[in-house]
């Protein structure tokens, strides 16, 4: 399985969204910026993720994205389905029922034991997904990314920029 990259962005842009002040927005160019990813591709990964209800948008000079809820309730899971949709990794075609040698007479019942092992795999994915608040995500980077590094960051996103 492979995600596009859009879910990255998406999950790089709501971390740097849970730090922000409650009443300051976040421009797409600015977020677009900072992760020097394409604009117009960024735009539709937000875009997704404000009409899941994860983040809110306004227009005009002070206009963005913030989060929408707590950083406490938005999962990894919720950004990653936002993105990419609520479809399973796995779909089951039944090839097993093109065997040549089954014969008319044999029957083929239950769930294909292929299909089973990927569907555990499938939902440990999505519970580990799930388990990962952007709050949690928040306290790692606090002790992973130096204090220094936060504040360039932090100012250089609250600084007004030219458009």
């Amino acid at each position: 399985m492979i995600l596009r990259n859009q879910v990255e962005w998406a999950l790089h842009c709501c971390s740097i969204l849970s730090g922000l002040p409650a009443d300051r927005f976040l421009s797409t160019k600015a977020l677009a910026e900072l992760h020097g990813v394409p604009k117009e591709y960024l735009s539709k990964a937000l875009q997704a993720l404000a009409q899941a209800g994860l983040i809110t948008g306004t227009l005009g000079p002070t206009g963005g994205y913030r989060l929408a809820k707590k950083a406490s309730e938005i999962t990894f899971l919720d950004i990653v389905e936002a993105v990419e949709g609520r479809t399973r990794t796995f779909n089951c075609q039944e090839i097993r029922r093109n065997n040549p040698c089954l014969k008319k007479t044999d029957k083929i019942s239950g769930v294909c034991v292929v299909a089973k092992v990927m569907n555990r795999a499938d939902q440990a994915w999505r519970d580990e997904l799930q388990a990962m608040t952007l709050e949690m995500l928040a306290i790692e980077v606090m002790k992973t990314v130096p204090q220094d590094q936060l504040e360039r960051t932090q100012d250089w996103l609250l600084s007004p920029k030219e458009s």
